[in-house]
C-alpha cells in the first residue's frame, strides 16, 4: 500500500489529529516527488536483513544509523521535544526516516507554500530533501519507532523558518524552479 498524504486544513486543533480538508484532498506520490520527497515501502519486520534497505543505504551513502523510540514513557521532556519537532524548519542535509513501528506525521510545504501531511506508518521510509520546510509530530497513537539514517556522523541542526537566505534553501528553491521548466517526461 502506498504512503498516504493530503493537503492539510488550517485548523489549530491538536496537531496529532489528521487535519484533512473538507472535502479531503489527497496528494499523489508524483506530487511528493515533484517537491523532492522520496518514498519506499520496506519490510520493517526484518529490517536488519532487508536487501532493499541495504541497497538504498549503499547507493545513497548512508553509513550511520540509529533508532529513535518516541513516546511519553521513553523520552525525557516528551511534550517539549514534540513542540520542537513541530516547529517549521529546514536542514542542511537530507532527512531520512524509516518507520519500524507505530506512526506519525511529517508535514512538508508544497511549491505554493501549502502544508502537505504525510502519514508515516510501519514500513514507510521517506527522504526529505535538504532545504524543504517541514515539521514532525506523532499521531494520536503517541508512539513511533524510527530508524534515522545519515551520511557520516549525524548532524541534526534545525534552521527555523524564515530561512530564505540560507544557501541550502536557495539551492532547493532553484532545483524546484529548474524541475518546473523540464518536460514531464524528464522526471
Amino acid at each position: 500500500m502506498a504512503i498516504e498524504a493530503w493537503y492539510m486544513d488550517e485548523s489549530n486543533e491538536d496537531p496529532r489529529l489528521p487535519h484533512h480538508r473538507n472535502p479531503k484532498e489527497f496528494v499523489s506520490l508524483d506530487t511528493l516527488s515533484e517537491i523532492g520527497v522520496l518514498h519506499w515501502k520496506l519490510n520493517a519486520k526484518d529490517y536488519e536483513n532487508d536487501p532493499e534497505l541495504k541497497k538504498i543505504r549503499d547507493e545513497r551513502g548512508y553509513n550511520y544509523m540509529d533508532i529513535l523510540d518516541l513516546c511519553p514513557e521513553k523520552v525525557e521532556n516528551y511534550e517539549q521535544k514534540l513542540k520542537n519537532f513541530f516547529t517549521e524548519h529546514i536542514h542542511a542535509d537530507e532527512e531520512i526516516r524509516y518507520c519500524l513501528e507505530g506512526s506519525g506525521y511529517f508535514d512538508v510545504r508544497d511549491k505554493a507554500d501549502r502544508w502537505i501531511r504525510i502519514w508515516l506508518k510501519e514500513g514507510d521510509m521517506i527522504i526529505l530533501p535538504a532545504g524543504i520546510y517541514h515539521r514532525f509530530t506523532l499521531d494520536t497513537s503517541n508512539y513511533v519507532k524510527l530508524m534515522r539514517l545519515f551520511i557520516g556522523e549525524p548532524v541534526w541542526t534545525p534552521y527555523n523558518r524564515p530561512q530564505e537566505d540560507h544557501p541550502v534553501r536557495k539551492e532547493y528553491v532553484k532545483n524546484l524552479a529548474e524541475k518546473a521548466r523540464m518536460p514531464v517526461s524528464a522526471y
